[in-house]
């Protein structure tokens, strides 16, 4: 008998499914590498865990799975032959997803991903990570082992923001701060940890719950749901890891389904971390408030002024659909640093997007500002225009541009 072949609908939701898990952006190896190839390493504690080929193709890919081996995969990190995965695949999150996105993406990469034969080169990692034996076990002691159920006290919208954030979107994985044995320290909102941020691969992914300083309390559900589709809202311009997400993956989001994120973000209770604050009222100019007196606000000022001041402004307070305001911006008063100090030494973009505004570049600094200078500037960034957080020290990015290499 022939192969029944998936109807048009199944596969459109199959796609949008893909796009909303964001298959591509970690299964497809840099500078062009094919989609859904593999070759893409992937950064951990641990090593760097290269991501496998999940194209049809029967001798290097998933074209022999069946659907059971594909939704174990999945779900349970199990491959066909038992061989246990790395969590760098998401599947703490994506076993929350429901049998009818499973199918429909099964489908997908069956019947519309074009097979390559490709090999991916192996995952290395030493001693005793390698022992894939363990993961079972992991598993079993960290991981949630149910699909996603509706709460009946909550309306349609924010189940379905619930659902998009926990399974297809795994956002815990990049800010949920990590345990003792790597594992999430929780996988929904009855945790106060979940998506209370988190630190990959050097950059400190934001903390999304109702915090007022570093988190979502002072920000619009309308601006969140801008923010996931174009990468700018709220004066917010996306960074780091965020812009390929938001490039392979959330702008092509349903309005319906942003906003849903957004009323499911807007929810979460105040994780209680320590955190910088924003007052309003010291925003104009002149009122500056610094927790730094071992640093004279005018050494600062003056780096802001000969390299910052020209795309950010005066007031701190950036350019519409261009360049970030950073006054009262919750990734400039986070307590975790990191990203702004890389963000200053090795420069980036914002996302390029469908709907949203033209990228615009923001140059690195690496070898034109001291480490003393850095940490000038970002002190008086963070106590300036209404900001108050902790001061950024030279050690603060001695420390990640020795990380970094840069």
């Amino acid at each position: 008998m022939a192969e029944d072949v998936p109807s048009p609908g199944l596969l459109a939701r199959g796609e949008y499914v893909a796009k909303a898990a964001d298959c591509a952006g970690c299964h497809t190896a840099p500078l062009k590498g094919r989609p859904y190839a593999g070759g893409l390493g992937l950064t951990s504690p641990f090593g760097t865990i290269v991501s496998s080929n999940i194209t049809p193709d029967k001798q290097t890919g998933i074209g022999n799975y069946s659907y059971e081996d594909f939704a174990r995969a999945l779900r349970e990190g199990v491959a066909p032959g038992g061989k246990r995965l790395y969590p760098a695949m998401p599947y703490p999150s994506f076993v929350k997803i429901s049998d009818e996105d499973m199918h429909a993406l099964y489908a997908y990469m069956m019947h519309s991903v074009p097979p390559v034969t490709y090999r991916p080169p192996p995952t290395t990692v030493p001693f005793p990570f390698n022992q894939r034996w363990a993961l079972g076990l992991w598993r079993s002691a960290f991981a949630p082992q149910e699909q996603f159920k509706p709460h009946t006290g909550h309306d349609a919208a924010w189940n379905r923001g619930a659902y998009l954030v926990q399974s297809l979107g795994h956002c815990g994985s990049c800010h949920t701060p990590r345990g003792m044995g790597y594992q999430e320290q929780g996988y929904d909102e009855a945790s106060t940890k979940f998506l209370a941020g988190g630190i990959n691969d050097n950059w400190f992914a934001p903390n999304l719950r109702a915090d007022p300083g570093s988190g979502l309390g002072r920000i619009a559900p309308n601006d969140i749901a801008a923010f996931l589709k174009t990468g700018h809202g709220a004066g917010m311009v996306a960074f780091g890891s965020m812009v390929q997400t938001i490039e392979d993956s959330l702008q092509y989001l349903s309005d319906d389904d942003v906003r849903a994120i957004a009323v499911y973000l807007k929810s979460l209770s105040a994780s209680g971390v320590a955190d910088g604050a924003y007052d309003p009222a010291l925003s104009k100019p002149g009122r500056l408030k610094t927790r730094a007196p071992d640093v004279p606000p005018a050494q600062g000022a003056a780096v802001y002024a000969g390299f910052c001041a020209q795309c950010h402004r005066d007031d701190g307070r950036g350019v519409a659909d261009a360049f970030p305001g950073l006054a009262g911006n919750p990734s400039v008063i986070s307590e975790d640093t990191t990203s702004l100090i890389r963000l200053v030494v090795e420069g980036g973009n914002s996302p390029a997007t469908i709907h949203g505004p033209a990228r615009q570049p923001m140059p690195p600094f690496a070898d034109r500002l001291t480490d003393v200078q850095i940490a000038q500037v970002l002190t008086y960034v963070r106590a300036s225009w209404g900001n108050d957080a902790r001061p950024v020290t030279a050690n603060d990015v001695a420390s990640l541009r020795s990380s970094l290499h840069k």
